[in-house]
C-alpha cells in the first residue's frame, strides 16, 4: 500500500471511508502520524516527543466520503521539453495516493473509475486534449486535480470559479525553459496553431514578465477556490508534493 495519500480540504464530514484529521469529543483518537509544517499545534502529542525526540500529530478518527477526479493535459504543448512524460509520472503518482478510494479520470465522455494503477492509460487517448473544451470537467466527482502546463488561451480564474465545488487543484507542470528562455534572438513557432515569430530580447524580456504574470494569476485564483501546485520538469515529484502538502502521510 503506497505510504501517501492525497490531502484533501477539511469539511462537512459525509458517511464514507476517509479518516480524517479532526477534533471532537465524539470522534475517536486513531493514530500518530509524523508532523508536518502546517498542523495544529494543539494536537502535536508531547509525550511522544519526549520519548522520541521526534514530532508527532494525533490524528482523530472522523468519516469523509472521499472522491478525485483527474484530468490530464494531452495538448500539444505538453509535448514539449519532456513535459508530458514527467507528466504521467505525477499523474501515476497521484493515483496510487488516491486509491482505494474512489477515483475517476476525465475522458471525453465522462469520468471513468479507475480501480487499479495504470489501469487508465489507455483512457488517455480518449482525453480532451484542451481543458476550456472539455465539458467532463463540470461532470467531475469529487475533488478535481487538472495536470497542465496551463498554456491553453482562456480564462483560467473564471475556470477556477466555475469549479469551485470541486476543490480544484491545479497541478502545475512547466519548463525551466519555459519560465527562463535564453536571452537571445530565436523564431519561435506555436505548437498549437503553427505560427512563427521572430523574437530578440525586448520581447523575451516582455514574455518573462508575462509568464510571471501569468504563474501570480494562477496562484491565485486556485488558491482562492482550491489549490495550486507547481513543478518542474525534472523535481523530485514526490518530496515536493509533499513540501506543497498536496500529499500526506497515510
Amino acid at each position: 500500500m503506497p505510504r501517501y495519500r492525497i490531502r484533501t480540504p477539511l469539511r462537512r464530514p459525509l458517511p464514507g471511508g476517509r479518516k480524517n484529521r479532526r477534533s471532537g469529543e465524539s470522534l475517536d483518537f486513531m493514530e500518530l502520524r509524523g508532523y508536518t509544517p502546517g498542523d495544529d499545534l494543539r494536537f502535536v502529542d508531547w509525550k511522544a516527543y519526549a520519548r522520541s525526540g521526534r514530532l508527532y500529530t494525533r490524528v482523530w478518527e472522523g468519516e469523509e466520503r472521499t472522491r478525485f477526479s483527474f484530468f490530464f493535459d494531452t495538448s500539444a504543448s505538453m509535448g514539449l521539453w519532456g513535459k508530458g512524460q514527467y507528466a504521467g509520472r505525477v499523474l501515476d503518482t497521484l493515483i496510487k495516493a488516491a486509491l482505494p478510494e474512489e477515483t475517476y479520470l476525465l475522458a471525453a465522455k465522462g469520468p471513468v473509475r479507475v480501480r487499479r494503477p495504470r489501469e487508465y492509460e489507455h483512457l488517455l487517448r480518449d482525453a480532451p486534449k484542451n481543458v476550456f473544451a472539455a465539458g467532463s470537467l463540470q461532470k467531475a466527482k469529487g475533488q478535481l486535480l487538472i495536470i497542465s502546463d496551463a498554456l491553453d488561451q482562456g480564462d483560467w480564474a473564471a475556470l477556477a470559479r466555475r469549479l469551485q465545488k470541486h476543490s480544484p487543484v491545479l497541478v502545475h507542470i512547466l519548463a525551466s525553459q519555459e519560465i527562463e528562455p535564453p536571452p537571445r534572438e530565436a523564431e519561435w513557432r506555436d505548437v498549437e496553431s503553427g505560427a512563427r515569430k521572430r523574437v530578440g530580447r525586448p520581447e523575451i524580456t516582455r514574455y518573462r514578465a508575462g509568464i510571471q504574470k501569468h504563474l501570480a494569476s494562477l496562484r491565485k485564483a486556485f488558491r482562492r477556490y482550491g489549490d495550486y501546485v507547481g513543478l518542474l520538469v525534472g523535481d523530485e515529484i514526490i518530496p515536493s508534493l509533499r513540501r506543497q502538502k498536496l500529499l500526506e502521510w497515510r
